[in-house]
């Protein structure tokens, strides 16, 4: 298997693959650590070398199993860590961003995101924060996570903030809402938009239509989700993966070509928003 993926350049200059790994629940005591660790390991190897993880993830837990994957090959992978909004001042972002170098083991955090927006979090002081670490290469890039159109014009009004390089956010066929405004949005402007549960937590796998809809093509469900997602341009996929032969089958959902009939059945199924939509988050 070919292991360069497509990739895109986010406006730090910045380039990574459109498909992704995610850690959301890694280090919970679900899994054994060690399979994590091979599952991680297995998807760097077929090129899915940006890894999501966040410093709410098992209180660390994910960043440490992250840290542990990345023993000996760091130079090949794209990290990405989240700080909470609890923690947005000046010395709580500082404070976090060491906490999260220590658990991953790294120097630097390719991309630092702000996870989510609180009503007092000082949106100013933040990306002050951020480009503070930025300039002592701690951190490679910023963006946000869980910002809606409002929150995206708020933030891009603040000194610095028009620096922001990706928003992450909730993203997958039964969950389009970003389509009708904020994708568009942030495409208009270069800003990178990353997918989390591109498979809604494993819900989009039970759903019949999609499961015959999947079996029609000789295909799998969750692998067609995903190739829905890489289907739209500007977009990074941060599916998980419990195993490495599910990080295999997330990896083999870039050959699938949607086609327009294709496309129109799913539409039909998961209809396209025709209105605003508030933002989803999991």
């Amino acid at each position: 298997m070919n292991t360069r993926l497509p990739t895109i350049t986010l406006p730090s200059g910045q380039s990574v693959p459109i498909l992704g790994q995610g850690t959301w629940h890694m280090g919970d005591g679900k899994a054994s650590i060690a399979m994590e660790v091979d599952s991680l390991r297995q998807g760097m190897a077929l090129g899915m070398t940006l890894i999501d993880t966040a410093e709410m993830y098992g209180d660390g837990a994910s960043e440490c199993v992250v840290g542990e994957a990345l023993l000996g090959r760091r130079d090949e992978v794209f990290v990405v860590s989240k700080v909470l909004p609890s923690n947005a001042s000046h010395q709580g972002v500082r404070a976090a961003c060491e906490r999260s170098l220590s658990h991953l083991g790294v120097e630097r955090i390719d991309l630092y995101l702000l996870h989510w927006r609180e009503e007092d979090t000082p949106l100013a002081e933040t990306v002050a924060t951020f480009e503070e670490l930025k300039a002592e290469g701690k951190i490679g890039a910023w963006g946000v996570s869980n910002f809606d159109v409002a929150d995206m014009e708020d933030l891009l009004a603040v000194p610095g903030g028009d620096r922001v390089a990706v928003n992450q956010v909730l993203y997958n066929l039964s969950r389009r809402g970003i389509e009708f405004d904020l994708l568009p949005w942030c495409q208009a402007r270069g800003i990178g938009v990353m997918a989390y549960s591109p498979l809604d937590e494993g819900r989009l796998l039970r759903h019949a239509g999609l499961i015959q809809f999947a079996r029609a093509r000789n295909l799998d469900p969750a692998q067609v989700a995903l190739a829905f997602i890489l289907a739209h341009p500007g977009i990074i996929a941060i599916p998980k993966a419990g195993s490495a032969a599910h990080a295999r089958d997330n990896r083999e959902a870039l050959a699938i070509q949607l086609g327009s009939k294709d496309l129109a059945a799913l539409d039909a199924m998961f209809p396209a928003p025709r209105r605003k939509v508030p933002l989803e988050m999991i």
